[in-house]
């Protein structure tokens, strides 16, 4: 058994509503120690923010907003987002970003939303914690520009090829590996780049409830993924980078302590 890490649970969805504790104890009992909880809009940062409370040294979060819902930003929410950016369990700025493929916000809000948590992320010096998707180029346009200022960074959930690896490489991103590379279906670009992933900028994730492992042995009814099931995606990211699993997990690990200083 390992000491890992989920550096994006979703632990305040509502599918969890009914056993979150248990998800937490399961959790635990797989090897996955710690878990950073994923804000993703002002009222789910504040929910993961006093998870985090709950659970110290256990829970950590994020606070930002995604940019699905980039239309809601204003000056109250960036406010606020600041309040609950300073407090110690509060390990970086995000879920923020661009989403150019489902477009639930205007792009003009999600680029003045994405610049503004950006500008966050440089005011009180904590890591980034990305979304992206068709949107590649504008995103590392925009984090040349701010990244030198920023405590680092994660590329949440990445699903790219290997070009765009090396883009997000060249710019000081980490890399958050989740069970996406557990997909036959779309994961053939994932599981190409990962080869070209070095040891140090590895890190994993379940994005749970999201994205559970296709190829997970016992599947649980109605398909939620929990943080129980990140040894299946460390165990699969070893595969594809050729490495050993546990130099695979001793590295994401140590790779989360430093840039999350948790």
């Amino acid at each position: 058994m390992f000491d890992l890490i989920d550096i994006g649970a979703n632990l305040t969805h509502d599918s969890f509503d009914p056993d979150r504790d248990e998800i937490i104890r399961r959790a635990n009992a797989a090897g996955v120690t710690r878990l950073i909880v994923t804000g993703t809009t002002l009222e789910a940062s504040r929910q993961a923010a006093h998870l985090a409370q709950l659970y110290p040294r256990q829970l950590f979060s994020t606070v930002g907003v995604h940019p699905h819902h980039a239309a809601d930003i204003d000056p109250d929410t960036l406010a606020a987002l600041r309040k609950l950016a300073v407090a110690d369990a509060v390990v970086a700025i995000g879920e923020c970003g661009l989403d150019f493929f489902r477009d639930y916000a205007p792009r003009s809000a999600q680029l003045k939303g994405f610049e503004e948590q950006l500008r966050i992320a440089t005011e009180i010096k904590k890591p980034v914690f990305l979304h992206q998707r068709e949107a590649h180029d504008c995103m590392v346009s925009l984090l040349r520009q701010y990244l030198p200022e920023i405590a680092g960074g994660v590329a949440h959930c990445f699903t790219g090829n290997a070009a765009e690896l090396r883009d997000y490489l060249d710019v000081g991103l980490h890399i958050g590996i989740t069970g996406w590379i557990c997909d036959e279906r779309r994961a053939d670009a994932l599981r190409d780049a990962i080869k070209y992933l070095p040891l140090d900028r590895i890190m994993l994730e379940t994005d749970a409830p999201y994205l559970l492992p296709r190829d997970l042995p016992e599947k649980p009814r109605g398909r939620r993924n929990e943080p129980a099931t990140l040894p299946h995606i460390l165990e699969r990211a070893a595969h594809y980078m050729n490495c050993p699993v546990a130099e695979v997990a001793a590295a994401a690990t140590r790779n989360t302590e430093e840039l999350f200083k948790i």
